[in-house]
């Protein structure tokens, strides 16, 4: 199994996950061009995909959606609530409603010979979900936009081999900006809002505690409250912290800006 980001952070997300047979893209949070040519890049196409699953219908995570599926009619998987906040969207245009199915949290369902299992997270949006993707050669987890974490996400997280999670500010740059406004802040450091370097540390602590990951990618940073050096070092400690070897488990932070985090397992 195979996973990359095409783009990560505040402003987009596309991640590609797949293997020799299922090709699955994770939001379209960024243009239709540039996820089409970071496929490309990649020596994949976007007739190759075979579902996009979507975790929530915010702009950073769907506004490419609408031009895909007018190039290539892929399946699309959310929860329902997900689904009818995504026709909601002004700016998704016309597009075949029959390419949506709706899942649920904490019910597994296949693509081609991948299973995908949905959890719930806690994020301001209807109905957000977090995914693993398991094949025979093991789990790979993506967990961004969530405003904390419980003993339910790290059970749904635990055996992963890779994790892709959220480490989406630095507490201190966030509440040091004066360009946002005080409601702004109190809904990115709310249980609702997004996870801080220090909390993807604390949460990175407790499943390799319970399982050795062998690659963790650090995801959805803000380009205004966080550095990827700063989330960088904070993850090192944390595992080092932990007990971890980091000879024999990567970190490393997936780009805004284009293709990065190329893994295999």
């Amino acid at each position: 199994m195979r996973m990359f980001s095409i783009a990560s952070g505040s402003s987009g997300n596309c991640i590609y996950i797949g293997n020799e047979s299922t090709h699955l893209l994770v939001d379209a949070g960024v243009s239709g061009k540039r996820i089409i040519q970071g496929l490309e890049q990649m020596n994949l196409s976007l007739s190759d995909m075979d579902g996009i699953l979507i975790t929530h219908e915010h702009t950073d995570h769907i506004q490419g959606l609408g031009i895909l599926l007018r190039k290539c009619e892929i399946p699309v998987y959310a929860t329902a609530d997900t689904i009818e906040e995504i026709f909601r969207y002004d700016k998704l245009g016309k597009v075949n409603r029959d390419l949506f199915s709706a899942i649920e949290p904490d019910h597994t369902f296949s693509i081609r010979d991948m299973f995908i299992q949905p959890a719930s997270i806690w994020h301001d949006a209807a109905d957000p979900v977090c995914y693993s993707f398991l094949d025979a050669s093991g789990k790979i987890s993506i967990a961004t936009d969530l405003g904390d974490f419980d003993e339910y996400l790290i059970h749904r997280l635990n055996g992963s081999d890779v994790v892709l999670v959220e480490s989406n500010h630095d507490v201190r740059m966030l509440e040091a900006n004066r360009t946002y406004s005080y409601a702004l802040k109190q809904r990115i450091l709310g249980k609702r809002g997004h996870l801080s370097n220090e909390r993807s540390g604390e949460l990175m602590s407790r499943l390799v505690s319970n399982y050795k990951v062998k690659s963790i990618v650090l995801g959805h940073l803000s380009r205004e409250n966080n550095i990827p050096e700063c989330a960088f070092i904070n993850m090192q400690n944390y595992m080092r912290q932990a007990g971890l070897n980091l000879e024999q488990t990567t970190i490393e932070v997936a780009r805004r800006d284009c293709c990065s985090a190329d893994i295999s397992i």
